[in-house]
């Protein structure tokens, strides 16, 4: 029996090796409802790929390039959802419900043979890590929510006390925007600028010699799914709320956030004690542009929290 079982043990690790072993740099499309997305796969670590899903909506998987050196452990997957980046441009509002960017996950997974991974999301891209591992929780490992937005209710909560901090003539030009619905005003965008300057990108956004195409994000994805800021929800996501679906998680979860950011510390620790098996942790100076503000340290992070799981269990290596 004890031959048997350690026969069966080495084949079932034989098959976790090839089954990513052979997942080599490459860059290309995948066919999905309405178009096609582009992707890319970046490292030739053989550890367990990280699959990488970026915010908005209407964002794009550019900010992602900051985690190459994360290449070095196990191959990163990065992609843009369709509308954005160097994905299939659209402003069809059918396509934009979040079951149909659900699907285009999973069309990238299927195309990539992904039978293991780990999966990681910033922003929004996190409601769309937790929509897809709700749906299709086969094959993943480890969940990063990095950043996180889970409610619509929570997020303007947070951007609310965010605000408060704000002085009093910035706050009074975000309270006449959204009295007069008038998003276009000089001081509502100046108060916007300010706002981002604070709990978004602190610091100089990076550069990346891997970002050589022109990837425009979609304002028209981003407005009529959100709104015209980040603390101004008008959009189809406007009543949101996936909070009471983190319990059911059952994969090791790492929450992490920057410790000036949009997803407030605070919140984003009470959320990460729904998950059994979470860890938490705070990106320091960091707005919401983590990977930027600090990027060796969001690394850090996510590097060690992978490596502590394939260290405590090395069969999924």
């Amino acid at each position: 029996m004890f031959l048997k079982t350690l026969h069966l043990t080495i084949v079932f690790t034989l098959l976790c090796i090839n089954s990513f072993s052979q997942l080599t740099e490459q860059e290309g499309y995948v066919p999905v409802t309405g178009g096609k997305i582009w992707y890319r796969v970046i490292g030739k670590g053989k550890g367990l790929p990280l699959l990488l899903t970026h915010g908005g909506p209407g964002g794009t998987s550019r900010s992602f390039y900051q985690f190459v050196s994360i290449g070095n452990d196990r191959p990163i997957i990065l992609f843009d959802q369709l509308g954005s980046g160097r994905s299939g441009y659209h402003t069809d509002t059918s396509l934009l419900k979040v079951p149909f960017f659900v699907e285009q996950v999973k069309a990238l997974v299927d195309h990539l043979s992904l039978d293991s991974f780990y999966l990681h999301g910033h922003s929004w891209g996190t409601a769309l890590a937790l929509e897809y591992y709700l749906k299709y929780p086969q094959g993943i490992k480890a969940i990063i929510f990095n950043s996180p937005y889970f409610s619509t209710e929570v997020w303007k909560k947070d951007a609310d006390t965010l605000i408060s901090t704000l002085p009093v003539s910035i706050q009074k030009a975000i309270a006449d925007g959204e009295r007069t619905r008038d998003f276009n005003s000089e001081a509502y965008q100046n108060a916007n600028t300010v706002f981002a300057k604070n709990f978004g990108v602190r610091n100089t956004r990076l550069t990346s010699p891997w970002d050589t195409v022109t990837a425009p994000s979609n304002g028209f994805i981003y407005n009529y799914m959100w709104g015209p800021t980040e603390f101004t929800a008008t959009g189809t996501l406007k009543n949101y709320d996936r909070i009471g679906s983190l319990s059911s998680i059952t994969v090791p979860t790492l929450f992490i956030t920057g410790e000036y950011d949009e997803a407030r510390p605070a919140t984003v620790a009470r959320l990460s004690k729904l998950v059994k098996q979470s860890q938490f942790g705070i990106i320091k100076g960091a707005g919401h542009g983590t990977m930027h503000d600090n990027r060796a340290e969001n690394i850090r992070f996510i590097a060690s929290f992978l490596q502590s799981l394939e260290k405590t269990n090395p069969i999924s290596k």
